[in-house]
């Protein structure tokens, strides 16, 4: 039985980084988690051991806390840095054909003193993560921003009934529930000349008001009106992409109490979970190629 090498790649993952901008006063932070991935001619070093073109993952990650100083102003933005990581890793590293780097960015607020923003005190923003990959590939790149961890709920406005059943199904049809979920999201721009950090800014608002007003019959239904709210307002966005757990609020039988539960006391289940996932794209844009992180499975 023959068998062959296929698709591989390595690199160092989760790399953490704070970059503090002295230079300014107020004083600034990034803080990021740091992932990248080379695929190339590293053959030999999987088959024979061979690693004559396998740039070390130490070194990777020596590149990133370099760069953080080196290319100081590419670093205030997770897809700026992204770019000039991955381009480095293509242009300067001989056997790298294909550099993906990933970025989360941990965001941060101003604590306050006597009523105005501290020059150099600060809390950290928990409310989500920002995201951002970086593909860079025989002289073209793809940007890809995104956000994790976006936790979302309203208490009314969203339905589920009519749907399809078996003699399996045991869910109760709904006019009013809770419904909430934990947004992971992905857009991808054809451009990179872009204000990052104003679009993506306008991105949240976008999805969050849609959230907000759209009077939902299904989670699904939800999603699709996010996507194609952002596309509407941002023409650089070509793609979105979403993965919506469905946080489940179950409603909880009061009765053996004597007490009447009018949709107002809920039990939040964590798992299992309904995963809802869709792609929104633009009608003619072009194919995304690599510009989506596959994971492990490729």
């Amino acid at each position: 039985m023959g068998v062959t090498l296929g698709y591989n790649q390595y690199g160092k993952a989760e790399t953490r980084v704070v970059r503090v901008y002295r230079d300014a006063d107020p004083h600034e932070l990034v803080d990021y988690n740091v992932s990248v991935a080379l695929s190339g001619d590293f053959a030999e070093v999987y088959l024979t051991g061979d690693n004559a073109n396998c740039l070390t993952t130490d070194a990777t990650k020596n590149t990133v806390y370099a760069f953080a100083v080196e290319h100081g102003e590419q670093a205030r933005q997770p897809e700026s840095f992204g770019l000039a990581l991955a381009r480095h890793f293509v242009e300067d590293v001989e056997p790298v054909r294909r550099a993906r780097v990933s970025v989360e960015m941990y965001p941060w607020v101003r604590l306050q003193q006597a009523g105005a923003p501290h020059p150099h005190a600060f809390a950290r923003d928990g409310s989500h993560l920002r995201t951002a990959g970086v593909t860079c590939e025989a002289g073209r790149v793809w940007v890809v921003s995104g956000v994790r961890e976006l936790v979302l709920l309203k208490t009314t406005d969203s339905e589920f009934h009519d749907f399809l059943r078996d003699r399996y199904t045991t869910l109760a049809p709904t006019d009013d529930r809770i419904m909430a979920t934990s947004v992971t999201a992905q857009w991808w721009h054809t451009d990179t000349g872009v204000d990052w950090s104003k679009s993506h800014a306008a991105v949240l608002a976008t999805m969050t008001e849609v959230f907000a007003g759209h009077h939902s019959l299904a989670l699904q239904q939800t999603l699709y009106a996010m996507g194609a709210a952002v596309l509407e307002e941002q023409p650089g966005i070509a793609e979105m992409r979403f993965s919506l757990p469905n946080k489940h609020h179950f409603a909880v039988d009061l009765s053996p109490f004597g007490l009447d539960n009018r949709n107002e006391v809920f039990h939040a289940d964590d798992r299992p979970y309904g995963l809802i996932e869709g792609t929104v794209r633009r009608e003619g844009a072009p194919d995304p190629g690599p510009a989506f992180d596959p994971g492990q499975g490729w």
